[in-house]
């Protein structure tokens, strides 16, 4: 297996575009699957359309089903803080890819999109990984 670690910066955007990131890891590989985990308590990853409004659809979607309030006993850090330690819940902090002869096999409008509404921590990890199939 083959992994790595990127550092993507979410202060500008809750909702970050890996795929670029993806095809690259995947390029020179055979045929396998990718791994995309990120290894924090508040962020997970999507496949999605993007550059469409969807992003902000999403977002708007996860603020509805988590609105920031006082209601969480996860209490700390900015007001409705609490809400960001669900998001993996309901977005799962990793997702699988199959990758035929060194391309990931995406979907024409699928990217692999950074989901982090975590305004407390804009600094965030993900690790990809390969293994040959």
């Amino acid at each position: 297996m083959e992994s790595v670690e990127i550092e993507v910066d979410t202060s500008s955007s809750r909702i970050v575009d890996l795929t670029g990131e993806v095809v690259r890891f995947c390029r020179g590989h055979g045929d396998g699957l990718v791994s995309v985990f990120v290894p924090h308590a508040t962020a997970g990853l999507a496949l999605m359309e993007t550059n469409s409004g969807s992003e902000a659809d999403l977002v708007d979607a996860l603020e509805d089903l988590l609105p920031r309030d006082d209601r969480y006993r996860h209490a700390h850090g900015s007001h409705g803080h609490g809400a960001d330690h669900l998001v993996p819940a309901i977005v799962s902090p990793s997702l699988v890819v199959p990758v035929i002869d060194g391309q990931a096999a995406l979907g024409t409008w699928q990217s692999v999109v950074l989901v982090d509404l975590n305004v407390d921590n804009p600094h965030r990890r993900v690790r990809f990984s390969f293994v040959s199939g």
